[in-house]
């Protein structure tokens, strides 16, 4: 408030920083009066250290460590500067400074492997008559150039002693990976292969975000996501997968709803509120929506909304009229859909009969054998474009007929076949992971309450490994268990030299459940294709000297790419050096001119392009069959030698469509 004069004082707080801040005044009162105001602060010292460390690097990249020091006073500076990179201490350095005088100094570093980033403390005195001083603290994150990756998994019932011969695969790094036990007492503990896949996951629609959060148990996660669901919904209220989209997708706002309130995750109820209605207006005909392919799918999508309609509102006859009822034409997704609506429906005409006959179907199209779970649909069954896979229909019948006394007697096979569909640990798309870990959530309180107790081992050449199971502490009034051994532990044992044998043992009650994973470090060597082709051409833009790349050169990147098929949610992800910036991005230093190049060819319809510190990304909601291109310009920040990744392009809810190329090591002088 201001006082009698128009005056106010306030305390602004700023960081240490040495920068310049705009600090900006905004009044207003009563309707139509309003102002603003401002004014620049910039804070300064006698001598300062000014960070030029890329935010990102990779393991076993050298590169130059480069700082600025700046004498702001009127006298020269003799300077002394010590750095630290991690537990490393780096050569002392000293360097004289004129007044008023800007020096780059820098050191020579290579980046350690096993890290995920490096602590750097930065120092720099002045002599003692003036005594100036300053000091920088900067963390870099490390990626790997060869990321240690799940190479075999396998889930077993442990039974006294079991045994199994492992090797390090020959292409693989030495002194990466190692072979991973996971003991538990419930089959529906932490999934450490899917906790490592969704965490490590790199893409970042809305539905992956949301699918992350739930997968990982991650509140904090799901409350940024629903932070910037605003954004991401459109005039009808569906769900964008990126904000600056024009238009939602049902199929997306019905997952939102469904997975959310599976998981007990709140959204606000003005924009659940949205949301529903959007879905309500496309079910009842109100709203057109095309589907993202030309096929014949409304009846399937609108069962979908409905389904996440029926979980806070009730379902009557007059929803379903703006389609036409025929499950058995249906896929296993759909069929899944129908039958929870028609639980939660008791009022919808002919309600007992139509449950029956969704059970039934899903009854007849289950194949269970042994410890394999399928479906005789199967090879319908995969509306990639609905974001449905057989995966996720495993696990979301899994989650459905938990609670039907019916299914009892198969639940634990359901559990075991539903696990055994994972490969390397995971299932195939973040959506199926979200539902695979509600369904083992689900399982394991329903069903999993006999207790193990004593310990179990792990050895391997000459390690060995134990995990204690502790005793439940609390019973229900029945006097059963209650969250019985709900922890798990994990051991790694280093790859012994050549061939070896895992053993496996556990001396107690009951029989804990073990994941054994193989980890390793494979490099990709030549370019693999299932489904797409890639062939990435380098062009200079501006180059120093003809044939060597140097600091600040600019070169132009052309993807050239090739679908056997038509797919939505197509991602092309391609590294950049470390330090090097993707231009195009409209920010500081930013250069419009040497971006104005790039040219895109084909029928791809881009939704989204990110650029990152790490690479260059380029998120299509369709790809036709046939040929696109796409181009992007690198500028090259500072000298060194870089390792990359490899490019990558893949579908998203179809991930054994994929292609890769590898990239050789980048030399900036």
């Amino acid at each position: 408030m201001l006082d009698a004069d128009g005056v106010a004082s306030v305390e602004v707080p700023l960081n240490d920083s040495l920068t310049a801040f705009r600090i900006v005044a905004i009044a207003s009162a009563e309707a139509g009066l309003f102002g603003t105001g401002q004014a620049e602060v910039r804070s300064t010292q006698d001598l300062m250290l000014l960070s030029g460390l890329p935010t990102l690097v990779r393991e076993g990249d050298r590169l130059r460590a480069i700082y600025t020091v700046r004498n702001t006073t009127g006298a020269a500076l003799d300077v002394a500067l010590t750095a630290k990179a991690g537990a490393q201490s780096l050569p002392t350095q000293k360097v004289t400074l004129a007044a008023g005088q800007a020096k780059e100094i820098g050191w020579d570093y290579q980046v350690p492997a096993g890290v995920t980033a490096l602590a750097w403390e930065v120092g720099a005195s002045a002599n003692a008559g003036n005594g100036a001083r300053d000091s920088i603290k900067v963390s870099q994150k490390v990626a790997p150039a060869v990321p240690v990756r799940t190479t075999q998994a396998t889930l077993l019932q442990l039974d006294g002693k079991q045994s199994m011969a492992v090797r390090l695969p020959d292409d693989a790094l030495p002194g990466r990976g190692a072979v991973q036990a996971q003991f538990s007492a419930r089959l529906g503990g932490d999934l450490p292969g899917v906790r490592d896949f969704m965490r490590d996951y790199p893409y970042r629609c809305f539905e992956q975000v949301a699918s992350r959060a739930i997968a990982l148990h991650d509140p904090a996660l799901w409350r940024s996501a629903v932070a910037t669901l605003p954004a991401h919904l459109d005039s009808n209220g569906l769900v964008k997968y990126f904000a600056p989209m024009l238009h939602g997708s049902d199929s997306l706002t019905a997952y939102v709803l469904s997975a959310s309130q599976e998981a007990g995750y709140e959204l606000p109820a003005e924009l659940k509120a949205r949301m529903e209605s959007g879905l309500q207006s496309f079910v009842r005909g109100k709203l057109s929506l095309e589907s993202p392919l030309p096929t014949a799918d409304l009846a399937v999508r609108k069962v979908a909304a409905l389904e996440a309609l029926s979980r806070s509102n009730a379902i009557n006859h007059d929803d379903l009229e703006s389609f036409t009822v025929a499950p058995n034409l249906w896929p296993t997704s759909a069929v899944i859909d129908w039958y929870l609506v028609l639980k939660r429906s008791p009022k919808l005409p002919q309600q007992a009969k139509r449950l029956g006959e969704a059970e039934q179907i899903l009854r007849a199209r289950l194949n269970l054998q042994g410890t394999t779970m399928g479906f005789s649909t199967e090879r319908t069954d995969n509306w990639w474009w609905l974001m449905s896979s057989a995966d996720s229909n495993a696990n979301r019948l899994l989650l459905a007929m938990a609670d039907n006394p019916a299914w009892r007697a198969d639940m634990g096979r359901l559990a075991r076949g539903a696990l055994g569909r994972q490969r390397a640990g995971h299932w195939d798309t973040t959506v199926s992971n979200a539902w695979g870990v509600l369904a083992m959530d689900r399982f394991s309180s329903v069903f999993e309450r006999e207790p193990v107790t004593g310990s179990a081992s792990a050895t391997l050449g000459g390690t060995s490994k134990s995990v204690n199971f502790a005793p439940p502490a609390q019973v229900d009034a029945a006097g059963v268990e209650v969250n019985a051994n709900a922890a798990t532990t994990t051991v790694a044992l280093p790859w012994p030299k050549g061939s070896g044998t895992l053993e496996l043992a556990h001396a107690g009650t009951g029989k804990p459940w073990v994941t054994v994973r193989t980890l390793a470090a494979l490099p990709l060597k030549a370019p693999v294709s299932s489904g797409y082709t890639i062939a990435k051409t380098i062009t200079p833009v501006e180059q120093k000297t003809r044939g060597v790349w140097s600091r600040g050169d600019v070169y132009r990147v052309r993807l050239e790419l090739q679908a056997q098929s038509d797919m939505t949610w197509v991602v092309v992800d391609d590294p950049i050096p470390a330090s090097a910036t993707v231009l195009g991005s409209g920010l500081g230093r930013d250069s419009a001119l040497l971006d104005q190049g790039n040219r895109k060819a084909g029928w791809a319809w881009l939704a989204f392009e990110e650029r990152s510190f790490d690479g260059y990304r380029a998120f299509y909601q369709f790809v036709p069959k046939g040929k696109w291109s796409v181009e992007y310009t690198v500028r090259l920040n500072n000298p060194g030698q870089f390792n990359l990744p490899p490019t990558r392009v893949e579908a998203l809810y179809s991930p054994e469509m994929f292609g890769a190329a590898p990239n050789a090591q980048v030399v900036v002088k």
